[in-house]
This record gives C-alpha cells, sequence and structure tokens, in this order.
C-alpha cells in the first residue's frame, strides 16, 4: 500500500486512478490547516486505513511546521485516542 501526497492531501488510488482513500487538509491561514475530510472506499474498510492515513498527515505537518484543526469527525476522534500527536494541534483561540 502506498500513499501518494500532494500539498494539502494525502490519497491512495486504485489501478484505474480512482481515489480510493484519502485525507485533505486545506490551509486556513499561515502554517495552520484544516482536516477536514476522510474518506475510505468501502473495498479498505476494517483494515486501519483511516488511521494510517491520519499518522501520514500528522508526519507530514511535524515536518512542515504546521498545526492543525481537525473539523472532520474522525479527525477529531482519531487525536483524542492518538495524544502522541497532540503537538500537531493548533492551539484553541
Amino acid at each position: 500500500m502506498e500513499f501518494k501526497q500532494d500539498q494539502n492531501r494525502i490519497y491512495m488510488e486504485n489501478e484505474q486512478g480512482v481515489t480510493i482513500a484519502e485525507v485533505t487538509f486545506p490551509d486556513i491561514k499561515d502554517h495552520v490547516v484544516d482536516i477536514n475530510h476522510t474518506f475510505v472506499d468501502e473495498s479498505l474498510r476494517g483494515q486501519g486505513i483511516a488511521g494510517k492515513l491520519m499518522v501520514e498527515a500528522a508526519q507530514k505537518l511535524r515536518k512542515e511546521n504546521k498545526k492543525a484543526i481537525p473539523t472532520c469527525p474522525y479527525a477529531v476522534n482519531w487525536f483524542k485516542k492518538n495524544t502522541d500527536y497532540n503537538d500537531v494541534l493548533a492551539e484553541k483561540e
């Protein structure tokens, strides 16, 4: 399984080039993104793909010295369960 990365998106495609899993995190201000969407195709559900996408996103944000405000329900719950990535979260204003 290999993820591809764009500026504000990490995703996986099938052999036909169709997106079958993704997490998106558009910029909302300097060095802050909104993790606003996660998607995993039915054929991949139950394999921990969404969690792997979140790990990739959190690591990418750390590397780029960015912070995140999760608004996607999955991302919100993921950060609650994976507190070792809380350094990626933006301070609440």
